[in-house]
């Protein structure tokens, strides 16, 4: 009998130790996501909120390569939303900045999108 042909047994099912791995994963980044800045929180929601409404088979944030505009367009509606709720707040907040702060933002949160399966696993 050939010794080096035997597998130990958790070897012979890796599976399990793939999805602690992935889990391991999930837990960092959410980890590091509670550590945003508060301003940064409240855009994330409001991108969150809204890329669930446009998240669905065949939406644009799924597309090989996403239009530059339609992500531009879509930063200006989450940007106006932040504008309306933070008008009586901050009258001097510098727009520019923020936008492009929510345009990194939301690529991010699509490639989250993209990137997990419906069972919310990352998959990298």
């Amino acid at each position: 009998m050939n010794q080096s042909r035997i597998l130990p047994f958790y070897m012979a099912y890796p599976l399990p130790m793939y999805y602690q791995q992935e889990d391991s994963v999930t837990r960092d980044l959410e980890y590091l996501q509670q550590m945003y800045p508060a301003e940064a929180k409240k855009y994330q929601k409001i991108i969150d909120e809204t890329l669930d409404r446009i998240d669905y088979e065949g939406s644009m944030i799924y597309d090989e390569y996403p239009d530059k505009w339609q992500i531009y367009r879509l930063t200006q509606i989450i940007t106006d939303k932040i504008k309306k709720s933070d008008e009586a707040q901050s009258p001097d907040t510098d727009w520019g900045r923020t936008t492009e702060f929510v345009q990194v933002l939301l690529s991010y949160e699509i490639y989250k999108k993209r990137h997990s399966n419906r069972n919310g696993i990352l998959k990298f």
